[in-house]
Order: structure tokens, then C-alpha cells, then sequence
């Protein structure tokens, strides 16, 4: 057995045994060369392990279950969860335990969380080396010496090659990722997307922190030069790993952390970045990570003969990604810890063309928006995407990893926002100009203008007035920024689409909330927009 592996609590204690052998917290190195040997992919010419993940190039959102166990029942917010049987479960740790027998099996011993309070010890068992190293990247190693006393409250099985069976196991299908809080376990099977594992994570601290008055949240942070941090909302492609990597700023992290009565904290400890027509000039500092050594580049098209990359080759997917540790990002922080933030940002990719680039929120504004989740995808990104843009509610940002009801976490974000007076914004990284086919991007270079007069304090001089739909405010002019792009309806060549598009959304949104209207306050629900009549 590998020096740092614990004894007492070997894999043994979740079932597995006689395997072939077993590699105990492999440093990096040792799993690149692992994966190289076994064939899991391929060394890139400046280093990267280049992998292919097959069919799954994405989450399985519709594999995934929680199990409807006695202690957990009332907790659960079923609506959103899938319920797995207790005796499923059992039958799929059976098979899981029948699958890893005569096996060589990858472990790490890890921590979800920065803060040494609120973290959660998981150990990640792998089929695959270069998942070992995934995991590696994207969680927090133990200081040296806390291995040798490592106890993890939860583990993490992934085996890809596993199939699970619908009539012995429940399942929907072959693939699998079954979250048991009872017995601490999370099975993934039939999918080699490695996101799965460190989306598992998320969930169960999701799950576990809010009794404890600690917010989850799925949001990268970054620290200004006079130590205040900025939380930033979105979903995937709304610019949110971008965006905070920010060379005047401190990276906290790029997706999960917590806030709590310490401040705010990373529950990781490596970024998991999109990788598909990523571009040297807007993102110097990811783009960068594509030459280190030990990235783990997840469906980028690489000559085999020259290994040189091709980042903007979508034909394995438009989801390709990066992991690496978030040491490769020059600012980063060394300490996954920050005080207490001063401002909020919600980004949303609104490819209807109709919310302003930048506005300020007030605390109901905020739950109201935070509750509603909501960006649009376009034609392109999902299969089965018409050429109309689709809009896409997902509360709190990140409702596939919310075992609680959103309310839950709604909640605490408002009382912390009001006790720690925290400024709120809604940024658009969206379409302005028309919507998606008509208009444009917006130019990431109008974006983090405003998202630096946002967090510098400049739009807190600056002149706003009402939007007449969504009743937040929105400033009039900023400094090096094109007026006419802070008031969408000006960049349409046709006002009347315009208008029709906002009644448009404004509906949308309002069919959205109703079905949180029985669990929010008054203020909440007044900060819904209104269906206004078109401007003159």
C-alpha cells in the first residue's frame, strides 16, 4: 500500500475488493504517465494530456439519481431530484463491487472547500489515470501529513466502462450517477465526462451547508487590490471563468464556493474552462493554461502526427474543456480564501437582444433574479436547438446540483446580501443590436469596462434611470463606454421589434417565477418585471 494511503480506511470500506492493484494519490507526473501508457490519451506539443471522452460530452442530467432515503426524504427538493429506491442502489453497489474486482483502480484523497471549518474530505476512486488527475486538478490536496490521517466523509466511485441495467437497477439507461447521503457514496458509470465527479461534489456540499447558515454557490470569485471580492453568477457560456480572470484582480476560483460567516471560500482547487474557439487576445490567461504541462484537455482536436492543437474544431464537441490547477492562472490565490464581498454580479448570455449590458439590483431584484436563473442558449451549443434562441431558467444558477428547494438558498443569499451590504448587478454578455442572427456578441471589452466600474465604484456617481420593463436601474453613461449600448433599445435598427422582443421576455420571466410565487415575500414577487406598454 502507497505510504500516504490511510489504513484504516482503505477502499476496502466501501466494498472493493480483490482488485489487481491499487495507485494511492499519484502525483501529477506519475498520472500523466499512467494515462499516456495505458492509451487514455494523447501528450500535446507543449505538454497538455489531450482525452477523448466519447458519446458523454457533457453531463447526463437525466442519469442522475438521489436516493429516497428516510433521513433525507423531507430535505430533498423532488421536483428537481430523481428519486432512486434504496434496493436499486444496493443492487448497483453490488455490481459496481462485481465490476472493480481483478482491477487496477486510481484513488485520491482530497478536500471540497478551502475554508478547514465547512470542508468535506472525499475520496475519488478511478477506473481511469487521467480522471485521477481530473480530480486532482479540480479539488484541494491535503497539506502534507493530513493524508496519513485522511477520513473521508464521502466516496466517489467512477467507473466508466460500467453499464448499468434499467430493470436490475433502476436506471434510465446504462449510464449512472447515484448520490446515497446515508451510506456517503456517489456511483458514476457509463460516462467517461469527468465533470460528473467534481459535479458530485457540488452536490452534496449543496446539500450539507446550508443547515449550517453557509451559502453554496455555483460562481467564480476574484478579489480586488484593497481585499474586496467580487461573486460572480452564471450558467455555463455566460462568461463567468472568463470574466474573472481578471489580471487586476485575485482569483479565488472559477465555479463553486461557499460563503460563510468567514467570508467567501473556493470549494476547488483547479478551473474547468471552455476550451472551443478560445482566444489568445480576450483570454490570455486560460489560453495560456493549453502549453502546461499536466492540463487535462477534455474533446480539443489534436494532430497526431504534429500534436499541435486546434482549439476552434468543434467536431468532437462544443463543450471541449480544460482542467488544470488554478496555480496556472498567474493571480491566483494561493489560500482559497477571501472576506466578505462587497458585490454580486449575475451574468446572463441573453440572446433575445434585450437586457442592458449592466444594472443595479436591489436585494429583492437580486432573490428575484438569483430564483430565476436565467440565460438563453442558441443553435449550435445543445443538440435539437432551433434558430430561434431558447430561453433557459436555471434557478440559483445551477439547479442540477440544488438537492435543496431553491427557496432554501434563496433565502440565505438575501439575509447574507443585507448583512453584509452587498452592491448587486445583472450583466448581459449576450446579443445587443437585435437578437441572436440579427445582432452581435456583446464586445468583451465593453463588458469588463463595466464590470470595473461596477467593482471600482464608479457607477455609484454616475447618472441611472428606470428600466421601463424590468424596474432595475441602468446607468446612463460611463466612462470609455458607448452610451448608445447601455440602453439596448437604441442599438436596434427596428425600435418596434425591439419592444415586441421585451414583452416578449418580460413574459417569459413572469411564467417562470410562478412557481416560486407561494414560497417568496412581497417584495419578491413585486420585483417581477412588468408587462409595460411599448415606448414611443
Amino acid at each position: 500500500m502507497h505510504p500516504t494511503a490511510h489504513p484504516q480506511n482503505a477502499i476496502d470500506s466501501a466494498g472493493l475488493s480483490n482488485l489487481k492493484r491499487v495507485h494511492w494519490n499519484l502525483p501529477l507526473a506519475s498520472l500523466v504517465q499512467e494515462a499516456v501508457e495505458r492509451r487514455e490519451g494523447l501528450l500535446a506539443k507543449d505538454g497538455p494530456l489531450v482525452v477523448k471522452t466519447g458519446i458523454h460530452t457533457g453531463r447526463s442530467a437525466g442519469d442522475k439519481f438521489v436516493v429516497r432515503e428516510a433521513s433525507v426524504e423531507k430535505h430533498i427538493w423532488w421536483d428537481n431530484n430523481k428519486s432512486m429506491t434504496p434496493a436499486h442502489f444496493d443492487a448497483l453497489l453490488a455490481s459496481f463491487r462485481a465490476y472493480a474486482q481483478g482491477r487496477e483502480l486510481f484513488v485520491q484523497d482530497l478536500f471540497g472547500g478551502a475554508d478547514k471549518v465547512h470542508r468535506l474530505p472525499v475520496r475519488v476512486v478511478t477506473e481511469f489515470a487521467w480522471h485521477s488527475l481530473f480530480i486532482q486538478h479540480l479539488l484541494i490536496e491535503p497539506e502534507a501529513g493530513e493524508r496519513l490521517t485522511f477520513d473521508p466523509q464521502f466516496t466517489i466511485i467512477d467507473f466508466p466502462g460500467f453499464q448499468a441495467d434499467p430493470a436490475i437497477h433502476g436506471t434510465a439507461s446504462g449510464t449512472v450517477i447515484a448520490v446515497s447521503f446515508e451510506k456517503k457514496l456517489v456511483l458514476i458509470g457509463g460516462t467517461s465526462y469527468a465533470g460528473e465527479m467534481k459535479k458530485s461534489v457540488f452536490t452534496i456540499l449543496n446539500y450539507l451547508l446550508p443547515p449550517k447558515n453557509v451559502m453554496p454557490m455555483h460562481c467564480s470569485v476574484n478579489v480586488g487590490k484593497s481585499k474586496e471580492s467580487a461573486i460572480f453568477f452564471g450558467l455555463s457560456g455566460t462568461g463567468k471563468t472568463t470574466l474573472s480572470a481578471d489580471p487586476h484582480r485575485t482569483l479565488i476560483g472559477d465555479d463553486e464556493h461557499g460563503w460563510s460567516e468567514h467570508g467567501v471560500f473556493n470549494f476547488e482547487g483547479g478551473c474547468y474552462a471552455k476550451m472551443i474557439r478560445l482566444s489568445p487576445e480576450a483570454e490570455p490567461e486560460i489560453y495560456a493554461t493549453t502549453k502546461r504541462f499536466g492540463t487535462v484537455l477534455e474533446n480539443v482536436v489534436i494532430d497526431e502526427r504534429s500534436r499541435e492543437l486546434d482549439l476552434n474544431d468543434a467536431s468532437l464537441a462544443e463543450n471541449s474543456r480544460g482542467a488544470y490547477p488554478i496555480s496556472y492562472i498567474p493571480n491566483a490565490s494561493t489560500t482559497g480564501v477571501a472576506g466578505q464581498p462587497s458585490n454580486i454580479v449575475m451574468l446572463t448570455a441573453d440572446a433575445f437582444g434585450v437586457l442592458p449590458p449592466i444594472a443595479k439590483l436591489t436585494p429583492s431584484q437580486a432573490m428575484y433574479h438569483f430564483l430565476s436563473g436565467f440565460t438563453a442558449k442558441v443553435a449550435g451549443t445543445e443538440k435539437g436547438l432551433g434558430k430561434e434562441p431558447q430561453p433557459t431558467f436555471s434557478t440559483c444558477f445551477g439547479a442540477p446540483f440544488m438537492p435543496r428547494h431553491p427557496t432554501e438558498y434563496g433565502n440565505l443569499l438575501r439575509d447574507l446580501i443585507a448583512r453584509h451590504k452587498v452592491d448587486c448587478w445583472l450583466v448581459n454578455t449576450g446579443w445587443t443590436g437585435g437578437a441572436f442572427g440579427t445582432g452581435s456578441r456583446m464586445p468583451i471589452k465593453v463588458t469588463r469596462a463595466l464590470l470595473s466600474a461596477a467593482l471600482d465604484g464608479t457607477l455609484k456617481t454616475v447618472e441611472m434611470r428606470k428600466d421601463q420593463h424590468f424596474g432595475f436601474e441602468v446607468p446612463v453613461e460611463v466612462p470609455g463606454v458607448d452610451t448608445r449600448i447601455l440602453n439596448p433599445r437604441e442599438t436596434w435598427a427596428d425600435k418596434a421589434a425591439y419592444d415586441k422582443q421585451a414583452i416578449k421576455l418580460v413574459q417569459m420571466f413572469r411564467d417562470n417565477f410562478r412557481k416560486f410565487e407561494a414560497h417568496v415575500g412581497a417584495d419578491v414577487k413585486a420585483a417581477a418585471p412588468k408587462l409595460a406598454e411599448a415606448a414611443e
